[in-house]
C-alpha cells in the first residue's frame, strides 16, 4: 500500500493523556508515554485505527485482520518475524524529510513469552492468560509530541488528517469507575520464594549460570475501567517508557522505566537495569540508600554481567567492532526507586534488519540471566507460570527502520477480569534470600496501592 504523508503542526501540549482520552475508545487506540512532566521521556506517540492488526497466538497461530492488505504468505505463518517483516513491508510511505522518531509502520508489544517461543523453549506451564504472544498495529498515521522541543506533528495522509482532527477535536471518551474487587495475592509465601531461591544457588554453584531473574506473580479482580487503572499507576510512577493499549477485555498497562533497543539511523542502543533500592522517606535517607547502591559490589557484578550478554546480543546483528559501552552503572533516580543503568551501542549490520535485532536479543538479558538460554530453562523451572508481556517488550517499529521499544517491567496486564502484575529481581551467587523476596515487593508495593486505592 502506498500512502503519501503530509506533517502538520499542531498546538504544542504538555499532557499526552488529555489528548489520548479523545480517542482511547476507537480500534487499535495506542498511547506510548514518555511520562512528562516529572519523567525524563521525551516523545508520546499516539494513534488508532490501523491498516491492519496482527496477533500471534499461544501455539504462533496468526490473526491478522485487514480489508485493504493482501493474506500473508502461508510459510510465514511459522516464523512470527518473518511475518512481522512482511506486515511492515506493505506500508510504503512518502513524506517530507523529517527527524521524527517514528513516520508509520508497527506499534505493539511482543511478550516474554514470543522470546520463549523463537529459542524454542517449551514451558512446562499452561498459558494462564488469554493474551496473544505479540499483538501489533500497522499504522498510517501518529501524532508524535516532542518535549524538548516543544512540538506537536500529525502525520497523516489528507484524507486521514480531515479524520484525525476530527476524532481530537471531540469530546474525551469520559474515565469510568475501577475498584479491586479483591485483594492482590501473590504465587509464593515468603517460604516458597526462599525454596525456589535455594534452588537457583544450587544452580549457581553447579556451575549451571551465574545469574537467575526470579519473579512472582500478582494476582487480584476487578471492575470497571482499565484506562482509570492506569492513570492512577500513571500518578504514582510516572516513567519514560511508559504505555496503554486495550482491546475486548484485555489490556496492557505499562509504566517501565528501562529501554530494550532502540535503534536510529542504524545507531542500535540498550539501557539494561540492574540494581534496585527504595527511595527514602527523608532526603538524608534517601541519599543514604542512592550511595549504598553505588558502592554495591554484588549490584555492580550482576549489572557488569548482564552488559557482557547484552554485549554478545547486539554483536550478532551489529557491525563487528562497533559495539561499545559509553556508561557504565550509573544512578538513575525515579519516584519510588534508584536503579543502577548502563547504556551498550553498536551500528546495526547493513544486512540485519531492527526486526532481527529485536529477534536476535528478546526477551532481554536484564530480566533472563546469564546465559541466557539455561536462565530461561531454570525461569520456567521455578516460576508457577508463564510471564506474558512482563518482561517482553512495547514499543514501535517504523518504516525507515527507526525502532524503540522497552522492557516491560512494572506491567499490568488486564484478562477476562483479573489484573496481573509482577514482582522479579536478578539472583547471583551472594544473594540474600530475604532481601531478594522484599525487593520483588518493593518494586511493585507502589502500584498495588495505587490500584487498591478507593
Amino acid at each position: 500500500m502506498n500512502v503519501a504523508l503530509t506533517l502538520t503542526s499542531l498546538p504544542y501540549v504538555t499532557d499526552p493523556l488529555a489528548v489520548f482520552a479523545c480517542l482511547r475508545k476507537r480500534p487499535g487506540a495506542v498511547l506510548l508515554d514518555s511520562g512528562r512532566p516529572e519523567a525524563n521521556g521525551r516523545y508520546d506517540i499516539i494513534s488508532s485505527d490501523p491498516l491492519a492488526t496482527l496477533s500471534i497466538g499461544p501455539g504462533g497461530e496468526v490473526a491478522m485482520d485487514a480489508s485493504d492488505l493482501p493474506a500473508p504468505p502461508a510459510a510465514l505463518h511459522k516464523t512470527p518475524f518473518a511475518l512481522q517483516e512482511w506486515l511492515l513491508a506493505q506500508l510504503t510511505i512518502t513524506m517530507p524529510d523529517n527527524d521524527l522518531p517514528f513516520s508509520g509502520g508497527l506499534i505493539g508489544y511482543w511478550s516474554y513469552d514470543l522470546g520463549r517461543h523463537t529459542q524454542q523453549l517449551d514451558s512446562q506451564h499452561p498459558d494462564t492468560t488469554s493474551l496473544p504472544l505479540a499483538r501489533m498495529g500497522l499504522y498510517d498515521w501518529a501524532l508524535v509530541i516532542d518535549h524538548l522541543r516543544k512540538e506537536a506533528t500529525l502525520l497523516a495522509s489528507r484524507s486521514r488528517r480531515e479524520q484525525v482532527m476530527q476524532w481530537l477535536g471531540a469530546n474525551a471518551v469520559p474515565q469510568g469507575p475501577f475498584a479491586l474487587k479483591t485483594a492482590f495475592r501473590g504465587q509464593m509465601t515468603r517460604e516458597g520464594y526462599h525454596q525456589r531461591f535455594e534452588q537457583v544457588q544450587r544452580y549457581i554453584r553447579s556451575g549451571d549460570c551465574y545469574q537467575i531473574n526470579l519473579a512472582q506473580r500478582f494476582s487480584a479482580h476487578y471492575e470497571g475501567d482499565v484506562w482509570s487503572a492506569y492513570l492512577r499507576l500513571r500518578r504514582a510512577t510516572p516513567t519514560p517508557f511508559s504505555g496503554f493499549m486495550a482491546w475486548q477485555d484485555k489490556a496492557v498497562l505499562s509504566l517501565s522505566p528501562e529501554r530494550f533497543i532502540q535503534v536510529r539511523q542504524g545507531q542500535v542502543e540498550t539501557r539494561p537495569i540492574k540494581g534496585t533500592r527504595p527511595r527514602g522517606t527523608t532526603r538524608e535517607r534517601d541519599q543514604q540508600l542512592a550511595r549504598q547502591l553505588l558502592t554495591s559490589r554484588k549490584d555492580r557484578a550482576e549489572n557488569v554481567m548482564i552488559v557482557d550478554l547484552l554485549r554478545n546480543d547486539l554483536g550478532r546483528v551489529c557491525q563487528f567492532g562497533s559495539i561499545h559501552v559509553p556508561q557504565l552503572c550509573e544512578l538513575e533516580s525515579y519516584p519510588n526507586v534508584h536503579h543502577l543503568v548502563s547504556v551498550v551501542r553498536g551500528q546495526l549490520n547493513r544486512a540485519n534488519t531492527p526486526l532481527a535485532l529485536l529477534e536476535a536479543a528478546s526477551p532481554g538479558g536484564s530480566i533472563t540471566g546469564a546465559p541466557k538460554i539455561r536462565a530461561m530453562q531454570i525461569i520456567d523451572e521455578l516460576e508457577p507460570c508463564q510471564r506474558s508481556v512482563y518482561c517482553g517488550s512495547l514499543g514501535y517499529i517504523d518504516h525507515t527502520g527507526n525502532m524503540d521499544t522497552s522492557i516491560a517491567i512494572r506491567t499490568v496486564v488486564a484478562d477476562a477480569g483479573q489484573l496481573h502484575l509482577w514482582g522479579g529481581g536478578g539472583l547471583v551467587a551472594d544473594s540474600q534470600p530475604d532481601a531478594e523476596y522484599d525487593e520483588t515487593i518493593d518494586k511493585i508495593r507502589h502500584l498495588i496501592n495505587a490500584l487498591t486505592l478507593k
